[in-house]
C-alpha cells in the first residue's frame, strides 16, 4: 500500500512544496554557473528508471562544457575533489550537496521519488548481475540508503546490495530514517567525493552499519 500509492502522493506533495526554495537557488545559482564558462546552466542527461525506462535527469551543471567522460573502474561516473572537470562555481556547488536540487522536477513528473535507488546510466543495465536488475522495481530517488550513510565512500556493487535491501524492506519509517540521515550527512559533508580504495569499506561491514 504505502510502496504503490502513499509514497507517490507524498512525492507530489513534497515536490511542490519544495519548488518554490528550488527556483529561489535557481534565480541565484543560474547566472553564477553561466557566467563561469557561458554554458548551459543544467546538466541533463539519461538515467535508468523503474522498470528500465530511460529518462532525462536533470542537475545544475557543475563541469565544463564538453568535459570528458571519466569512470571509475566499477562503471560509476567518476566524482573526485581534484577533477580537473569541475568549473570553480561547480567545485563548491558540490561541496554543499545542491547539484542534485533540479531533479524535485523529476519527482514532480513521476521519474524519480524523494528516496530510492539511485539511477544508474543506461549502459550500465548490461553489467547487472543475478538480481541486481531488481533495483528497477521502483522508482529511483534523489537519495537512498547508500547514499545516506556511505555517499560516494562504497563502490557501485556495494550500492546495488544496499539498494535490494531497500527494496525488500520498503516501508514509510524507512524513507523517514533514510531522508533524515541525508539531512545529517549533507550537513556533515561526509564522503562527498569518491575515496580512495583504501577509504572505502568492505562489503560485508556495509549492512552492519544500518541494521
Amino acid at each position: 500500500m504505502y510502496g504503490k500509492y502513499i509514497k507517490r502522493v507524498l512525492d507530489i506533495l513534497l515536490s511542490l512544496m519544495a519548488l518554490p526554495f528550488f527556483f529561489l537557488l535557481f534565480l541565484v545559482l543560474a547566472p553564477v554557473i553561466y557566467a563561469s564558462d557561458r554554458g548551459s546552466v543544467f546538466y541533463n542527461a539519461y538515467r535508468l528508471g523503474k522498470n528500465g525506462k530511460r529518462f532525462k535527469m536533470y542537475k545544475f551543471r557543475t563541469m565544463r562544457v564538453n568535459a570528458p567522460d571519466l569512470r571509475n573502474a566499477d562503471g560509476s561516473t567518476y566524482n573526485a575533489l581534484d577533477d580537473p572537470r569541475l568549473t570553480g562555481i561547480g567545485k563548491f556547488i558540490r561541496r554543499i550537496s545542491v547539484d542534485e536540487a533540479p531533479q524535485i522536477l523529476n519527482v514532480l513528473k513521476g521519474d524519480m521519488s524523494f528516496i530510492g535507488p539511485r539511477p544508474d546510466l543506461p549502459e550500465q543495465f548490461s553489467l547487472y548481475v543475478g538480481e541486481e536488475c531488481r533495483k528497477l522495481e521502483v522508482r529511483p530517488g534523489i537519495s537512498g540508503l547508500a547514499q545516506a550513510y556511505y555517499r560516494n565512500s562504497i563502490d557501485w556493487k556495494q550500492r546495488i546490495a544496499l539498494d535490494i535491501y531497500y527494496i525488500d524492506h520498503i516501508c514509510f519509517w524507512l524513507d523517514v530514517r533514510i531522508f533524515f540521515k541525508t539531512i545529517f550527512s549533507v550537513i556533515k559533508r561526509e564522503s562527498v567525493f569518491t575515496g580512495q580504495p583504501e577509504e572505502r569499506e568492505e562489503e560485508a561491514s556495509v549492512l552492519e552499519k544500518i541494521i
